[in-house]
């Protein structure tokens, strides 16, 4: 291959898993970058129209990525972000519940059985390349980004589960998929989002050593096949102010040298603000090829970087030898996934595949087992089934989180009162919420927060419904968030926000199925890592 063709294969752009119009402008450029420029992968993305996810239909995902396949000259290789699995992004998929909820099951083999589904659903929509698991060590109860995307704070914990997921998605031999630790050298004890700035661990060596890299060096002990960089400014191995994205002292000095990574290096997503905000044009990707990278992820304008990494080889600043290691790693990759051989796969198949029904009853035991009661002063739970009041905090009118919840409480409950309170809520409007709610003996508020904070006046109310009768907090996200309310009777959280977990949730509450889930995190004034009360089972499942 010439130069060009060579530097374009090391760029993964993205797509959204439809079936735009042939003529539209969407469709037209990925053709132009798959067929003209010979970029070497795609990454599957969310659209996000107002806030608001969407997610690809299975059947189209399929159907586009064998349309790709079929104008690439080389094999495309397809990449998914599938932190629970392809469910993120695609629906129909088996819904697993995020890392930290597997985490507080205390059981890896639950994140075993998350990668063998990963893989078979992957792959029979022409997804090859798995952008899991998430090595980060989530010991920052601040952390706007990880938090319930990591399996917890242990690093023995978090590496165990790291290596179970690995050994999942190796259960076919007849469907390889290529595997993902990230982000290095350890997103986890940070405290700013990099999607929009750069993020500094402020850790020294010691402290690396001991925990964050401790599941990325279990991770390269079990053969996964590439390392997604951070990016993060790690003052202990670099400049406060270069990203790990693009540090020679960490991608290549530490990664490669130190702890024998062979596999491919691939960069979070370079459009993100973490390094788009501080390097203009194509310097960006320039920079991460010379640091150690393999793979550019999402460049903000990928033919920009192509031409820069082109221009950086000819002109000797980076040399033609790492371009030629970095494409022949990356073909050998799609050779082992039998991309060579046969690059496309049978739509019909998907129905088989995707959404099997063992695959979504032991994703929904998944996320029973997951749920942690951490405080139940006055034995507040198992709930009654009269007298109670429900408030449910959303984002905005339009989310579908809460929709499975409030279906759950009506079976349970129907006559009680259930109010949805908008996260933006003010003063006033608060006032007048909590007028209605003062005939209840008591208030179960449930937060789908995934960050642990709330804004002041939203904080303020449920405060103030604390104060007036008993309360029960259920956090469906971050289980940090009772450092925001601690003045909750009770507490339960299911560190994840996904559709199974609504269901736990209500479960849970009314004394349906064993609570048994320890915390996988300290909750700093609050409760102790692996703190759980265990409530048995009271009532069936209705």
């Amino acid at each position: 291959m010439p130069l060009r063709e060579k530097v374009a294969q090391l760029v993964v752009v993205p797509f959204y898993g439809e079936a735009p119009n042939s003529r539209s402008r969407e469709y037209t450029q990925l053709v132009r970058l798959v067929r003209d420029t010979g970029v070497g992968g795609m990454v599957l993305l969310n659209r996000v129209p107002k806030g608001v996810v969407r997610r690809a239909e299975p059947y189209a995902l399929a159907a586009f990525t064998n349309r790709m396949q079929k104008l690439a000259k080389i094999p495309l290789i397809v990449a998914g972000d599938f932190e629970r699995g392809p469910s993120m992004r695609v629906e129909g998929a088996t819904p697993f519940p995020h890392a930290m909820a597997l985490g507080a099951t205390g059981d890896p083999s639950v994140s075993r059985y998350m990668g063998e589904v990963s893989a078979r659903e992957a792959r029979a929509l022409g997804v090859q390349w798995l952008l899991v698991p998430v090595a980060d060590v989530n010991n920052n109860p601040d952390n706007p980004v990880i938090n319930i995307r990591s399996f917890g704070e242990n690093p023995a914990e978090v590496s165990a589960h790291v290596r179970a997921f690995l050994e999942g998605t190796r259960a076919d031999a007849k469907l390889p998929v290529l595997t993902t630790a990230k982000h290095f050298p350890g997103h986890g004890d940070t405290a700013i989002d990099t999607h929009l700035s750069l993020a500094s661990a402020v850790g020294d060596r010691a402290r690396l050593d001991a925990v964050e890299l401790a599941p990325f060096k279990v991770a390269i002990a079990n053969g996964v096949d590439a390392v997604m960089t951070a990016h993060i400014a790690v003052p202990a191995l670099d400049g406060p102010d270069v990203p790990a994205t693009l540090s020679a002292a960490v991608l290549t000095a530490l990664l490669r040298d130190e702890l024998g990574f062979k596999g491919l290096v691939v960069t979070d997503a370079l459009e993100m603000g973490g390094i788009a905000k501080g390097f203009k044009g194509g310097e960006a990707a320039v920079r991460a090829i010379e640091a150690g990278a393999d793979i550019l992820l999402v460049p903000p304008d990928p033919v920009a970087a192509i031409n820069a990494v082109v221009a950086a080889v000819e002109q000797g600043r980076i040399p033609r030898a790492r371009i030629e290691q970095s494409v022949g790693k990356l073909l050998a990759a799609k050779e082992r996934l039998g991309l060579n051989r046969e690059r496309l796969v049978d739509v019909e198949s998907v129905a088989d595949a995707v959404g099997d029904p063992e695959a979504l009853d032991r994703a929904q035991s998944i996320s029973d087992r997951s749920v942690t009661l951490v405080r139940n002063d006055g034995d507040m739970l198992p709930l009654p089934r009269d007298g109670v009041c429900f408030v449910l905090l959303q984002e905005n009118a339009r989310s579908p989180l809460g929709q499975t919840l409030l279906d759950e409480l009506s079976k349970r409950a129907p006559q009680a009162l259930t109010v949805t309170v908008a996260t933006a809520i003010q003063d006033d409007d608060a006032s007048a919420t909590s007028a209605r709610l003062t005939g209840c003996t008591r208030v179960v508020v449930f937060s789908f927060n995934a960050s642990g904070t709330l804004p002041d006046p939203l904080r303020r109310f449920i405060e103030s419904l604390a104060e007036a009768k008993p309360a029960v907090l259920v956090s469906l996200g971050s289980p940090y968030l009772l450092r925001a309310l601690p003045g909750a009777k009770a507490y339960l959280t299911t560190c994840s926000n996904v559709r199974p977990a609504e269901i736990s949730a209500v479960r849970a509450l009314f004394g349906e199925i064993e609570i048994g889930g320890r915390l996988p995190v300290t909750i700093p004034g609050y409760a102790e890592y692996g703190a759980g009360i265990r409530l048995p089972a009271m009532r069936p499942v209705p």
